[in-house]
């Protein structure tokens, strides 16, 4: 590039290339990223207020495995491209070279764009209240439509003055569609709204309240709105002589402070410290805190000086390190020298959704050959391991570890061959690192419930009303807090509906498994489909107290069946218990296709990567006070789902207001014109009467 201009972000065109300033900006458009590094803040798109490092986008020519015709993508390519609406925080960049992007998508057409159409215009949630009323109302004008003609017809046959004909007929339509019928609904949503407003929930859209005492089912995200934010450490399970050990607490101390386990949980992960404070994804950042360990990245000006990026380096505090006793005067330097143990990371492969594992390129200071360590989903690092490494029992404990609840975080190390240089690491492909790898242990981390998500949820389902998680996390992690909470109880079993799409000629199916198998081996026992409806159907309240069954999901096997199986929708909606790794748009596509089987749905969220979902349920309620709270039309002042009940108590009572008010002005109404067209009737007769008598009088 020649020439930098600066212009609009409104002039941008995909295919433009755009500079990323060094301090940061809000990306205008949807960017792929082409030179230098990125840490870019997406809650607005996914609700997790994570730093995600991007990277440029890789050349297909440089990677082993590259396809000379492979196609950009942005959901495939997620990690290389810049989202409209996230907020780049920090660049990094070569000598001589600038961070630039390429434009893919603006306006409407980026992931922020949709994100906006569905909250600007939403479809219109319809509520049967309000159309009975209105329903209600035309019945009156047809009941006023006959008495006013009925009045018309009667006064001038018995000869009645026009001006009388008029008042009377007109009075008869103020009488039975009572004016004040709307004031006095409205006072009852007004009392309700300020009732609300002292318990902490605030709202922007009144009429809302009546519906929400309609609410039969209530969809809960997971991270934040079930249970706390973060994840803490639990433990950690070494592996020696492919041999689990004991389960251990705690990972700062001097015994392990050398060990390749810490140093892989020193070094594989992608933190970066963000004007002096370590930043980063919070199971990464609790598992580099447990171990005690200091990261220094070079300054912007150190990175000026060379070539390439210089890496960052981790060690562990001097406290950690065994203190040397030389031996002689001449062997005091040869132990002075180690104990400055450092450890720079030379290449980071960044976490992968698609190959659920990320790993480094790492060198300790003083060492000839390099380490990889890798770190991701147990069963994936296991089958990238050197068999003999991975204990027998691995399985058996996995699978105690996920029942519990508990996420689980493998960890694998090799050693590279010595002539593997620097030049030669910063280009070798991703697959020729992660192989034939030393299986390390297990790394257990605990996502705790809200103390009060289980009262909650004991009192919607003693309420009759259905709950529902829908979650960005994974399968595993969803149907374990979802049994934790209550949402599952302990005798239900959970079916998992894996859906695949059409391939090389093949159909779109469905494979059914429980989610209890999962763990147990790769490839899960499959249940016949046939054997699923009459399980799920109760015919009598006996069959209520036996086992219960619950349908599970994934976001790419929801879309499936919406495309593809449109017959088993409603099925699903119907006992679809846990959603997970659900995309913003998917959340939305959820909502409608619970309302379209007549159920009236809440939601609770609190990122913005739940605002279509708010705005499309029912009644939709924000924990949080950013841009969830924009889309929705209930926002709760504490950060806590105990809101629900309270919402739900007052739209019923606000309900039962109306349906009394309506109940009220309907008699009231009917009771009056009745009246009315009586007095009416006298009336005429005494005007009549009166005219014959002073005709007469006056012959």
């Amino acid at each position: 590039i020649s020439e930098i201009e600066e212009i609009f972000s409104t002039d941008l065109v995909p295919g433009d290339v755009m500079v990323i300033p060094l301090n940061g900006t809000i990306m205008p458009c949807d960017a792929v990223l082409i030179n230098g590094t990125c840490i870019v803040n997406e809650s607005m798109l996914t609700g997790e207020s994570v730093p995600v490092t991007k990277t440029n986008l890789p050349n297909p020519s440089v990677d082993v495995k590259g396809i000379g015709d492979e196609l950009y993508n942005p959901e495939t390519h997620k990690r290389h491209t810049l989202f409209c609406g996230t907020t780049v925080i920090q660049t990094r960049f070569y000598t001589g070279e600038l961070v630039k992007a390429i434009v893919v998508r603006t306006g409407f057409s980026t992931s922020k764009g949709q994100l906006v159409r569905s909250i600007l215009y939403p479809k219109p949630t319809d509520f049967k209240l309000y159309r009975d009323a209105y329903l209600f109302l035309l019945c009156l004008v047809a009941v006023a439509g006959i008495g006013f003609i009925y009045t018309i017809i009667n006064s001038i046959l018995n000869e009645v003055q026009v001006g009388v004909i008029i008042i009377e007929s007109l009075d008869i339509i103020t009488i039975t569609v009572p004016p004040a019928l709307p004031a006095a609904m409205t006072a009852g949503i007004v009392y309700a709204q300020r009732r609300l407003k002292k318990i902490g929930i605030f709202c922007i859209s009144p009429q809302r309240i009546n519906i929400c005492g309609q609410l039969n089912l209530v969809c809960f995200d997971k991270t934040g709105t079930l249970t706390e934010d973060g994840l803490d450490l639990w433990g950690i399970q070494r592996v020696e002589n492919a041999r689990f050990l004991s389960p251990e607490e705690n990972v700062c101390n001097e015994m392990l402070v050398k060990s390749q386990f810490v140093a892989c949980m020193a070094t594989c992960h992608s933190l970066t410290k963000i004007e002096g404070v370590l930043s980063g994804d919070p199971l990464d950042l609790k598992m580099f805190e447990a171990i005690g360990w200091i990261l220094e990245e070079a300054t912007e000006e150190e990175t000026a000086l060379h070539n390439r990026i210089m890496p960052t380096v981790v060690r562990p505090p001097k406290q950690l390190l065994p203190e040397s006793t030389p031996a002689g005067n001449q062997e005091m330097e040869l132990f002075e020298l180690p104990a400055i143990y450092e450890i720079g990371i030379v290449r980071q492969f960044p976490f992968s959704s698609a190959l659920q594992r990320m790993s480094v390129v790492a060198r300790v200071l003083g060492d000839k050959k390099m380490d990889a360590y890798m770190k991701g989903a147990p069963e994936v690092i296991a089958s990238l391991c050197k068999p003999e490494t991975v204990p027998v029992d691995f399985q058996n404990v996995l699978e105690d570890f996920t029942k519990q609840g508990f996420r689980v975080i493998a960890l694998a190390h090799r050693k590279l061959e010595s002539k593997l240089t620097w030049h030669k690491v910063q280009n070798i492909s991703r697959d020729a690192i992660e192989n034939n790898m030393d299986f390390m242990g297990l790394i257990i981390m605990q996502n705790k419930l809200k103390q009060e998500t289980p009262a909650v949820l004991e009192d919607l389902h003693k309420a009759n009303i259905r709950t529902v998680m829908v979650t960005g996390d994974s399968m595993l992690t969803a149907v374990s807090v979802a049994r934790d909470c209550g949402m599952i109880l302990p005798q239900d079993k959970v079916i998992i509906a894996e859906a695949l799409p059409p391939k090389d000629g093949k159909v779109a199916k469905i494979n059914w498994h429980y989610a209890d198998s999962l763990t147990q081996c790769s490839h899960p026992s499959a249940i016949d489909p046939e054997a699923i409806p009459v399980k799920l159907v109760h015919d009598s309240l006996d069959d209520l107290q036996m086992t219960r069954y619950h349908f599970a999901m994934n976001g790419k096997s929801f879309s499936v069946i919406l495309e593809h199986f449109q017959d088993l929708v409603p099925k699903l909606m119907l006992h679809g218990t846990v959603f997970a790794r659900m995309a913003p748009d998917q959340k939305t596509q959820l909502i409608e296709a619970l309302q379209n089987v007549d159920y009236f749905v809440g939601m609770c969220g609190d990122g913005a990567n739940d605002c279509g979902a708010l705005k499309r349920a029912h009644g939709g309620i924000s924990l949080s006070e950013l841009e969830a709270s924009v889309a929705s039309p209930f926002t709760s002042k504490t950060p806590s789902i105990s809101c629900v009940p309270n919402l739900i108590r007052e739209g019923r009572a606000a309900l039962i207001t109306s349906f009394c008010e309506l109940a009220l002005f309907s008699i009231y109404s009917l009771d009056h014109f009745i009246i009315s067209i009586l007095i009416s009737n006298m009336l005429v007769l005494f005007f009549s009467d009166f005219h014959n008598c002073a005709f007469y009088s006056l012959v």
